[in-house]
C-alpha cells in the first residue's frame, strides 16, 4: 500500500527526513468494524437488518464495547440507521440514494483515473497489470456464471483504482461507495444479481488507461453509472427482459451469525 499512496507523500516523506514512518496498530474495533463490513457486502447481514448488540457481541467473541464503537463508526459512515425501534439496523437504500451514490461516482472515479494517468509510466504499467488482474478474475467467473464471484472482481477492480489516485480521502470514500453499490444491489433486487456485459465494460476501462485517452475513460465510466442507475430502478417486468444478460445468486432475507472474530494476541 506504501506504494499506492506515495503520491501523497507518507513513507516517502519519513525516508527523506531519515526516520521510519509509523506503524499504524490496528484495534479491536477496526477489526470489529472490518468484519461488519465484510458481513454488510456479502449479504450476511442483509439491508433492513437489526442487529442485536448482545447476539453480535457473543458470536463475534468481543465485549459490548469495542463493538459498540465500531458499530457507531459505521452509523457515522451511514451503513447502518438507527430506525423507529431501538437499536440499529443495516440501511435499506432507496431510489434516491440509488441516484445519489453513483452520481457521486460519476464525479470521482474519473478524477481517479486522471489522477493514475498523471502518474510515472512505470506505475502505470503497475496499475494496469493490478487492473487487468481483476478483469481476468471477472472473466473467469462469467465462464463459470458465477454472480458473486463477479460482482466480488467488479469491487475489487474500482477499490485498486481508487488505491492507485493518490489520495487516502478519496479512497475512504470509494470503499464507503463501493459498499452502498453493493447495498443498492441487495435492496432493489430480490436476489444478487450483476449483467454478463461487465466484463466487457471493464476490458474497455483497462483499455482507455491503457491509451492514455482520459475522455474516453471518463465516458465509459459515467455510461456504467448510468446505465447501472437504469438497471436498478427498472420496474420488476422491464427487468425480466434481459434475463439472458444477467447472473443470479442467492441471497439471505435473515441475518446469519457471525464466525467469531480471532483477535490476534494482546488486542
Amino acid at each position: 500500500m506504501s506504494e499506492r499512496n506515495s503520491g501523497t507523500g507518507g513513507l516517502a516523506s519519513a525516508r527523506q527526513v531519515g526516520r521510519l514512518a509509523p506503524v499504524r496498530r490496528t484495534s479491536t474495533v477496526d477489526l470489529i468494524a472490518e468484519r461488519l463490513r465484510e458481513a454488510v457486502v456479502d449479504g450476511s447481514l442483509p439491508p433492513g437488518a437489526v442487529l442485536g448488540e448482545a447476539e453480535l457481541a457473543f458470536q463475534l467473541g468481543v465485549s459490548r464495547g469495542p463493538l459498540r464503537e465500531a458499530m457507531q463508526r459505521l452509523t457515522a459512515e451511514g451503513l447502518l440507521v438507527i430506525p423507529r425501534r431501538r437499536g440499529l439496523a443495516v440501511r435499506t437504500m432507496t431510489p434516491e440514494d440509488v441516484r445519489d451514490i453513483h452520481w457521486l461516482r460519476a464525479r470521482i472515479e474519473p478524477e481517479l483515473g486522471r489522477r493514475i494517468l498523471a502518474r510515472p509510466a512505470a506505475e502505470r504499467r503497475t496499475v494496469l497489470a493490478e487492473l487487468g488482474a481483476e478483469v481476468k478474475r471477472m472473466q473467469k467467473a462469467l465462464r463459470r456464471d458465477d454472480a458473486r464471484a463477479l460482482g466480488d472482481a467488479y469491487l475489487d477492480f474500482h477499490r485498486a483504482l481508487a488505491a492507485w489516485g493518490g489520495s487516502e480521502r478519496l479512497a475512504r470514500m470509494m470503499g464507503t461507495l463501493l459498499i452502498e453499490t453493493r447495498l443498492c444491489t441487495f435492496s432493489m433486487y430480490e436476489h444478487f444479481e450483476v449483467h454478463r456485459d461487465l466484463v466487457s465494460e471493464h476490458v474497455a476501462f483497462v483499455a482507455a488507461l491503457a491509451a492514455e485517452d482520459a475522455a474516453r475513460f471518463t465516458a465509459l465510466i459515467e455510461a456504467h453509472l448510468d446505465a447501472e442507475v437504469r438497471r436498478l430502478l427498472a420496474e420488476p417486468e422491464a427487468a425480466k427482459e434481459d434475463d439472458a444478460d444477467r447472473l443470479l445468486a442467492e441471497t439471505p432475507d435473515e441475518p446469519q451469525p457471525l464466525d467469531r472474530l480471532d483477535l490476534p494476541e494482546g488486542l
